[in-house]
């Protein structure tokens, strides 16, 4: 985008006449204001005449004339009296391959001091999923890089699924693997509500240059407003759905939803709604098919979901678990014991399951991942009888196999942080634990390419201003 073009963008979305309204209330997150006209979602400025500054807000609500507002920053220095002003537009980032490697904040503007991502193409940070009858059917896998979701979790390309685990059990980390080893062609990272220490820490050491080079990063901290974590989670789709847009096979990694939640809870509370299961309010969940079902497949290419819900005291009945559940397309549970044990990835293969797994496997690959299950479902029957000494081998043929194979299967499961693990060796051990042989030809009929480059133009007809 040359210079000219960047101010011309500018003056065309000037609107010389401007609605404006004065704060008459300010009380815990919600700004009540007099005016000015607007609808919901709209954009505000706030005039903070005491700092010299303006701080950017949402109309959240309509009560009669008072417009009732989030904002996307700290409410320091607003007082009764500062001038608001609406300007006409909803929330929106711009879009183009200079998202790749950057890191935004909640408003899709760059936040790692790398310069600007200027676009002429826009795209709404809230939008509608795409149309079901538009979506094409799941019948290719991805590449996640490790092997437990390759082997007995596989992942269709567009499909959904979320991670289920505790706090300090390995979600972060399992994330940063595969968007380093995965054969996406871009991964979008939403890190929402997450702690501020631990944003570096996942971009130096978990993602690294690799991942990086391939990814755009989407940041709002614990620490920033309950509006600023939601349109996070809104514009991070809205990137990963740019790319799909152009053709292309997006990892979306999106951690986490059970943040995402609290965040239009507090809002929610804030403006009034009555709290219904366990404190949640009615917005929650309306609000979390229309952000997941944004994910998925289009006329043009894939959206591969990965959501990560936090299940306070590993209750995997508590609400947002459980309406989250309902709605993905599989889930990978992670357990605090296998953690306790140095089981890294901490996956719980026998708790996990993958809705698409039949789609996007053949029927050698599908016998091949039956039997290694049923083989650590028969271990773990029989775990405290073996680990007393209270089974005679010899009296049941499955346990035998069972323990026989044991060790071999905690080696396929467990894998290092940098530890590569390409599908087609993946596929290869796994038919080696289960006495069988994949045929080449199988894993190829479901093979997703290797990532393609990002083209440098967009051509997206849903892109605001694009061609």
């Amino acid at each position: 985008m040359d210079l000219i073009g960047k101010y011309l963008d500018v003056v065309e979305r000037s609107d010389p006449i401007k609605y404006t309204g004065r704060v008459v209330k300010v009380q815990g997150l919600l700004v009540e204001s007099h005016g000015p006209q607007a609808v919901v979602g709209e954009l505000c400025q706030i005039l903070i005449p005491r700092l010299g500054a303006v701080a950017w807000a949402e109309v959240a609500g309509l009560r009669g004339e008072t417009v009732q507002l989030m904002a996307y920053s700290g409410l320091d220095g607003i007082e009764v009296g500062c001038t608001v002003i609406a300007t006409g537009e909803m929330l929106r980032v711009p879009v183009s391959d200079k998202l790749l490697g950057r890191v935004l904040d909640s408003m899709g503007r760059p936040s790692d001091g790398k310069g600007d991502v200027a676009s002429p193409d826009y795209y709404p940070a809230v939008a509608t999923p795409p149309d079901a009858m538009t979506r094409k059917r799941i019948k290719t896998r991805i590449s996640s890089g490790v092997r437990s979701l390759d082997g007995l979790l596989p992942l269709g390309r567009g499909q959904r699924i979320g991670i289920f685990a505790g706090s300090g059990v390995g979600k972060s980390t399992l994330l940063g693997m595969m968007a380093r080893n995965t054969n996406a062609d871009v991964n979008v990272i939403a890190l929402i509500g997450e702690r501020g220490r631990e944003v570096r820490e996942f971009i130096e050491n978990d993602l690294g240059e690799e991942g990086l080079a391939r990814s755009v990063l989407i940041v709002s901290t614990s620490d920033t407003p309950p509006l600023a974590r939601l349109r996070g989670a809104y514009v991070a789709t809205a990137v990963a759905e740019y790319f799909r847009d152009l053709g292309l096979d997006v990892l979306l990694l999106f951690d986490s939803v059970t943040r995402f939640a609290r965040a239009q809870r507090e809002i929610g509370l804030a403006i009034g709604e009555p709290p219904t299961t366990r404190g949640y309010t009615p917005s929650v969940f309306d609000s979390l098919p229309k952000l997941l079902e944004r994910s998925g497949t289009s006329k043009t290419g894939s959206i591969t979901g990965v959501y990560t819900i936090l299940v306070d005291g590993d209750d995997m009945d508590e609400p947002i678990a459980d309406t989250v559940r309902g709605i993905l397309d599989g889930h990978v549970v992670l357990t605090r014991k296998l953690a306790e044990r140095y089981h890294y990835p901490a996956v719980d293969v026998l708790k996990s399951i993958s809705r698409l797994s039949q789609a996007v496997t053949g029927p050698i690959t599908q016998k091949a991942m039956g039997i290694v299950r049923r083989l650590m479902a028969t271990y773990e029957e029989s775990e405290d009888m073996i680990n007393i000494g209270a089974y005679v081998k010899g009296t049941n043929p499955g346990i035998d196999e069972a323990i026989a194979k044991r060790q071999a299967i905690e080696a396929f499961l467990v894998q290092a942080v940098d530890e590569k693990a390409p599908l087609a060796d993946t596929m290869r051990l796994l038919g080696e634990i289960a006495g069988l042989t994949i045929p080449h030809a199988e894993l190829a009929a479901f093979a997703e390419p290797e990532h393609r480059p990002v083209p440098s133009k967009a051509g997206s007809a849903q892109a605001e201003g694009g061609a």
